[in-house]
């Protein structure tokens, strides 16, 4: 069996290579899976998701040191409902 973690990748806080190395420390001793997840804005974030190239390159250094991981599609974005984005709009009371 495997442990699967979900990893969300934040723009220039934990989406470098250096990042990856460190995960795979992590994981060195851990049966498990990655599911690499994009961060989702939402108006008003201060922080924004890394491109998909830096997402891809930090992915294939993963796969390069034996750690299984796939990068989960986003969906529900358009409606604001995407993995870590529910949440009650301003004024809807």
């Amino acid at each position: 069996q495997r442990i699967t973690f979900e990893y969300i990748l934040i723009e220039n806080f934990n989406d470098s290579v250096e990042d990856a190395k460190n995960l795979v420390k992590i994981l060195s001793n851990v049966k498990s899976k990655v599911n690499l997840i994009k961060f989702n804005p939402f108006p008003g974030a201060e922080i924004n998701p890394p491109s998909m190239d830096k997402i891809k390159k930090f992915q294939e250094y993963l796969l390069s040191k034996g750690v299984l991981c796939t990068i989960r599609e986003s969906k529900g974005l358009d409606i604001s409902a995407a993995c870590g984005q529910l949440k009650e709009k301003e004024g809807s009371k």
